[in-house]
């Protein structure tokens, strides 16, 4: 047969339906008999699939797949000592195996969650915890609580134990299935094998506490299916991507905390099951519920405070440039309003700069080094000015100075601001020589929304005049009389115009 035809889709994937469908016909023809043959296969089946995944796709990150394959081994392992029927003599070595079977898939799982970014998903590990202290207090109540009851000893405690490995796995169930934005097969087919080995154990758990007696038939067939959905997850192309998640969407938070709703309400209820319960059973019920209700505390005073640090975030951006930090030009047609009582009966100017040759270095040397040299030019404004002053960037390369000065303090503080500039910016590309030039003018009396736009037109007037004839400062209301006389202005050389 040729290469091609071995790689048809439909043989290749053949294998993996004839044991799908083995594992629903096997269990209700052959019986308890034909099951653990089956399991024997199914189980080499996958650690040959998974193999072969790891070889064709190369994974970056092996380790979680070879233990896997070592849970499944492990785990068949156990199966099998006690389908012989050895666990009389080899007790309690088939309970160790399936225990380190759970251990090693649950190592897995948290390989597939990219461990290195743990501790930025605090909130949701939080949510997770909760999810799986919640499944702890049912466990406790129909499956540990029941074991103790009528076990005793060793056999006890490794009775008990299953139940508290399976509230761990779900914990990282949980937490797969809000981690998982985008569809990857390969990690849908993996949390459904990890839900079958859930169910598996919990129909077993339940067996061995007599409060649902079933036949070992349903454990094994949920291990069968588990092993089968195992394999697949690793022939799937996407199997080489599990640990590159994308950031977790706002809205699976939402998912989380309706989870916890649910998880909340059945410990309410599960804590209520029953009247006869001891002392013990009381004292681990309220510590479980206490450790319920201290995370969903902690939780909500976590989404309070994201809630509080998202607000400021947002009035910061709506106020603020990104780039230099200075007000954007919404807060400063706002800040007569704003500040209307601190600018009550005071003197304002409003000083309009401008980035002499701007345009030339960004057309140079390309956005990026004219991007720094804005954000360079805005920590000189930033450190000439007061507090008091509201600095804010008016649009590219135009900076804003409102305050509450007289004409003569504007007049002293514009001149700082061009000393500023003297000095060469030490860019990215080199040393940059850029000057600037100040338009400034004054108003006398309060503030409102329309003297804000006037204060803005004089003063870029006033600017245009001092970058036309290299005066580095005017003042708008000195263009009056400049007008009348205009023989006085030079054309050029550092001469401004102020009194």
């Amino acid at each position: 047969m040729s290469k091609s035809v071995l790689r048809h889709p439909y043989l290749r994937w053949s294998p993996v339906a004839l044991g799908a469908l083995a594992a629903l016909v096997v269990p209700l023809v052959g019986g308890r008999a034909g099951l653990f043959p089956l399991l024997l296969v199914i189980a080499a089946g996958s650690l040959a699939m998974i193999g072969a995944g790891v070889r064709r796709h190369r994974p970056a990150h092996r380790a979680p797949w070879y233990l896997l394959a070592a849970s499944i081994a492990l785990c068949a392992l156990g199966a099998g000592i006690r389908e012989l029927h050895l666990h009389t003599s080899w007790h309690p070595i088939d309970d160790l195996c399936t225990l380190a079977a759970y251990v090693c898939l649950g190592l897995a799982a948290v390989g597939w969650l990219q461990p290195h970014r743990l501790g930025d998903a605090r909130d949701l590990w939080l949510d997770s915890t909760l999810i799986g202290v919640s499944a702890l207090l049912a466990s406790w109540t129909f499956l540990i609580s029941p074991i103790l009851a009528h076990t005793t000893g060793f056999d006890a405690a490794l009775a008990v134990t299953y139940p508290v490995i399976h509230a761990a796995l779900a914990t990282v169930l949980a937490h797969t299935l809000a981690t998982v934005v985008r569809t990857q097969t390969s990690l849908r087919l993996l949390q459904a094998a990890l839900i079958a080995v859930l169910v598996g154990g919990v129909l077993g758990s339940l067996d061995a506490a007599g409060v649902l007696p079933l036949r070992p038939e349903f454990g094994l067939v949920a291990l069968q299916w588990a092993y089968l959905l195992a394999g697949v997850a690793a022939l799937h192309p996407t199997m080489g991507a599990l640990r590159d998640h994308g950031d977790v969407h706002p809205h699976r938070s939402r998912q989380r905390a309706g989870m916890i709703a649910v998880a909340l309400v059945a410990a309410s209820l599960v804590s209520v099951v029953g009247t006869d319960r001891g002392v013990g059973d009381r004292v681990v019920i309220c510590a479980l519920l206490t450790l319920l209700l201290i995370g969903v505390l902690v939780r909500s005073e976590r989404a309070i405070a994201r809630s509080l640090r998202s607000e400021r975030r947002a009035r910061y951006q709506a106020d603020h440039d990104l780039l230099t930090g200075l007000f954007n030009r919404a807060a400063l047609l706002h800040a007569p309003q704003r500040y209307r009582d601190r600018w009550a009966g005071k003197p304002l100017c409003l000083l309009f700069i401008d980035l002499d040759g701007f345009k030339m270095v960004n057309d140079s040397y390309g956005h990026a080094v004219g991007d720094e040299l804005i954000a360079d030019a805005a920590a000189r404004i930033r450190r000439t000015t007061d507090t008091t002053d509201l600095t804010a960037r008016y649009g590219g390369d135009e900076f804003v100075i409102l305050t509450a000065r007289t004409r003569v303090e504007a007049e002293t503080l514009a001149e700082h601001l061009l000393g500023t500039f003297i000095r060469p910016f030490d860019l990215s590309c080199g040393e940059i020589p850029i000057t600037a030039s100040i338009g400034v003018a004054c108003l006398t009396g309060t503030p409102d929304d329309k003297s804000i736009y006037n204060l803005l037109r004089d003063a870029d007037a006033a600017m245009y005049h001092a970058k036309e004839y290299r005066l580095g400062l005017t003042f708008h209301e000195d263009l009056k009389s400049l007008a009348a006389t205009p023989s006085i202005a030079p054309s050029s050389g550092p001469w401004r115009i102020a009194q």
